[in-house]
Formats: C-alpha cells, sequence, structure tokens
C-alpha cells in the first residue's frame, strides 16, 4: 500500500511538473504573444504616425507650397505692378516726348551799349546812362516782350572792356563791362559777335566782352564760336557769321559751322549774318546767295543786321530770311536820321523730338528812341502804334515783295 501510494504521489508530481512545464510554456507562449500584440501595435503606431506626419509633411508641404505659389503671385503682382509703374512712367516720358513743345524767339538788330570816344558826352550813350544810373532804363519799353518770349536775340555791335589801344578806324565803340548788366535787365538772352566792332579795342577788348557777356549769364557766339543752348528741353544753335571787308569768304565757315551744330544734336538751328550795305533796304547777290546756303545747309532762320535800316523778309524753302532787323538799343548815333525798328518773333513747334514746318511769325514795329517824336535817340527802344506802326509794317511789306 506504501508502495502505490509512492507511485501515485510520483505520478502526481509528474503531472504537476508537466502542468508546470505547460504553464510555463503558454505564460512564454502568451508573453511572446503579448510582446508580438504589443511589437505589432508600437510598428502600427509608428506606421500611423508616421502616416500622419508624412500627411501632416505633405499638408504643409501643401501649405508652403501655397504659400510659395502666394508670394510668387504676390511677387507677380509686385512685379507687374512695377511692370506697370514702369510702364506708366515710359508712357508718361513718352507723353512728353510726343507733347509739343513751343519755342518763341525774339530778335532784334544793333545794339551799340556805348559810344565813340569823341562824340558828345552829354547826348551820348554813356551820358545818359550816368545820367539815369540805372541799367534796366534803356530796355525798359521792349522788357515786358522779351521777358514772355524764351529766346531773345541781339547783335552786340562794340565793346565791353577797359582796354585803351583803340583801333585806327571812324568809329570805336566800347563801354564799361559792367554795362552787360543791361542786357539781363532786358530780358535778352544771347548776343552775336561777329560783326566790324567785336575788336574795336584789340583782341582783348574782344576777349573782354564775352567774359563780361558769360558773367551777366548773356550767351555769346560768333565767328568759330558757335552755341548750343537748352530751352525747355529743345537744343536750339546759334552761329553768327560777319561777311564783310576781309570776311567775304565766310560760306564755308558758315556751313561747317551749322552742319557741327547739327551733329551736336541741336534741333533748331539761327544763323546771324552781319552783312550788306549801310542805308540799303535791299539784299544784294552775295546776300540772298549766303542767305539761301545758310538754310540749304539746315538753318531754321536767318537774321540779318548792319545796314542800319530795316529791309525785307524772304520765305525760302519754307524758312524766312529777315534781311536786316536795323538798329535797336543804337549807341553809335545820337541823332539818326531813320529811327524805324523792328522785333522779329518766330514761333518754333517741335513734336516727337522733330521740329515741324509751321510759320508762326510776328512783326513788332518799333522805333530806336522812345524820344522819337523830338527827333533824338534816348537809347531807349520803344514799340510804336498807329500810323507809326502801319508805316513801319508797310515798308517791310513794300520791300518783301520783291524778295
Amino acid at each position: 500500500m506504501a508502495y502505490h501510494y509512492r507511485k501515485k504521489l510520483e505520478a502526481r508530481k509528474k503531472k504537476v511538473r508537466r502542468i508546470k512545464i505547460i504553464l510555463a510554456a503558454d505564460g512564454i507562449l502568451m508573453a511572446v504573444l503579448v510582446l508580438l500584440l504589443i511589437g505589432m501595435g508600437i510598428r502600427q503606431w509608428i506606421r500611423e504616425d508616421g502616416s500622419a506626419a508624412a500627411s501632416q509633411n505633405q499638408e504643409s508641404s501643401r501649405v508652403e507650397q501655397a504659400a510659395g505659389e502666394g508670394e510668387t503671385d504676390a511677387g507677380a503682382d509686385e512685379s507687374a505692378g512695377s511692370g506697370e509703374d514702369t510702364e506708366a512712367s515710359e508712357q508718361a516720358k513718352a507723353g512728353q516726348e510726343n507733347s509739343a513743345v513751343t519755342i518763341t524767339v525774339s530778335a532784334a538788330g544793333d545794339c551799340t551799349l556805348g559810344t565813340d570816344e569823341n562824340f558828345d558826352y552829354e547826348s551820348g550813350f554813356t551820358g545818359i546812362y550816368d545820367s539815369v544810373g540805372d541799367p534796366a532804363y534803356f530796355f525798359r519799353e521792349v522788357q515786358p516782350i522779351f521777358s514772355q518770349d524764351d529766346l531773345t536775340i541781339v547783335n552786340m555791335e562794340g565793346t565791353l572792356t577797359e582796354a585803351e589801344s583803340r583801333a585806327e578806324k571812324e568809329f570805336a565803340f566800347k563801354a564799361p563791362p559792367s554795362y552787360a548788366e543791361i542786357l539781363t535787365k532786358g530780358s535778352v538772352e544771347a548776343a552775336n559777335l561777329a560783326n566790324n566792332h567785336s575788336r574795336d579795342y584789340g583782341e582783348q577788348s574782344y576777349t573782354d566782352t564775352i567774359n563780361a557777356l558769360d558773367g551777366a549769364g548773356i550767351t555769346s557766339f560768333g565767328y568759330e564760336r558757335t552755341a548750343l543752348m537748352e530751352i525747355k528741353g529743345v537744343k536750339v544753335g546759334l552761329v553768327g557769321t560777319y561777311e564783310l571787308a576781309e570776311n567775304l569768304g565766310c560760306k564755308e565757315q558758315m556751313t561747317a559751322n551749322v552742319q557741327s551744330l547739327k551733329e551736336a544734336g541741336a534741333q533748331i538751328i539761327i544763323v546771324s549774318f552781319h552783312w550788306g550795305v549801310e542805308r540799303e533796304t535791299a539784299p544784294n547777290e552775295i546776300q540772298i546767295e549766303l542767305a539761301h546756303a545758310a538754310i540749304d545747309s539746315g538753318a531754321d532762320l536767318v537774321l540779318g543786321h548792319h545796314p542800319h535800316v530795316i529791309s525785307g523778309i524772304e520765305e525760302y524753302n519754307g524758312k524766312n530770311i529777315v534781311y536786316s532787323l536795323g538798329n535797336f538799343c543804337f549807341g553809335g548815333n545820337s541823332a539818326p536820321s531813320d529811327m524805324d525798328s523792328m522785333i522779329f518773333q518766330q514761333t518754333f513747334t517741335v513734336e516727337n523730338g522733330q521740329l515741324k514746318e509751321d510759320n508762326v511769325t510776328n512783326v513788332i514795329p518799333c522805333k530806336v528812341s522812345s524820344a522819337y517824336l523830338e527827333g533824338y535817340n534816348n537809347y531807349q527802344p520803344v514799340p510804336v502804334e498807329g500810323e507809326a506802326k502801319d508805316a513801319i509794317l508797310q515798308r517791310i511789306q513794300e520791300y518783301s515783295q520783291y524778295l
């Protein structure tokens, strides 16, 4: 019986051990299963999290892309706006270029702002200047006209110098350099120096005159010295030519000067000639040939002086030739027998950078002295009205019909 009990006990222990092994195996299996499940869960979570992250990144990428596109659009808009601004600016510039610009030029004749040392002091130019003490006096009656134009040109016949070496000639004119202010006060902007009195006191007097005018803000020109002025954005070229005496062969110099101004971009070219014969109202063949050559070379207006009387106006190839403007503020004679004068005006129109072929002119009849009725020269040119105006216009018309 004891033996059978031990056998049962050992059998039970074996069974228990088998159960424990089974349980242990089951536990291990369960643990493995749990670990497997946990691993699968972690993997799934990682996958889902990765997918979410990827999705988020994708969404973020889409957002960034959208933002980038927005920035690009904004940049495009900004660029377009900038382009629009540039285009508007270019259009404005083009509009400015396309807009017509008018330049009104006034021209007057011989201006001698001084006297000959042999003239009477009290009735002479210097005596009047000293008595009135005002440089604005001389152009007072015409300054309102000149101040309304864009460019006033005169022939400066004489010197502004302190030089003492007088040329051996019948008349030699000079005044102190300070007299240049007379032109400034009169609203004169340019002066021709190519004439027979520009060196009355030697070469130094010519240089002194240039310097005096320059100091007063007056553009001078003449001989080989051309001038290129910019007025309201338009380039205006000025040529001064002396035709008398030793300068009879001046045609080549004149045409070369015109050509150089064209090459420099001048849109309007004005040629001023000191020519002809004193007291002659009709131009001679040399004058006519020179005037036509100037226009054929590219001049848009020809101005003449020296005869001390007014002359006719010719239209040649659509351009104007004023053969003689007469005297103006003229200190060379205290009692001239002919006091008729004029201001010639022409308005040029530049459109699209080109000079239009219109011909807008105006002639303002003047007398060289506001005391013309008293018969003496007070060196104060004045516009006239009534019979005096009509008589001057009739003279110009009469002289012009033969041109």
